[in-house]
């Protein structure tokens, strides 16, 4: 794991060292994700390589649509 370090500004701002952004791909206007793991903070750019790893991530896993229009049809039958 690489280290290096920056330090906040007075308006919460922080500086991502130069060869993390080129080594992350982070450009100007790459919205990033912030996420609290037990006293660490995961700072997560959005770029379009993270995206294209997450497509097909959840393939083969049960519908959420399904299972909500089933929970539905459900309701509606203990409702006559």
């Amino acid at each position: 794991m690489d280290e290096e370090y920056s330090t906040v500004t007075s308006k919460g701002q922080l500086v991502i060292p130069a060869a993390m952004r080129r080594r992350l791909k982070i450009k100007e206007g790459t919205r990033v994700r912030f996420v609290e793991d037990n006293g660490r903070l995961i700072l997560q750019p959005l770029t379009p390589e993270f995206i294209d790893r997450l497509t097909g991530c959840l393939a083969g896993e049960p519908s959420l649509l399904d299972a909500l229009e089933e929970d539905r049809r459900q309701e509606r039958k203990h409702e006559r």
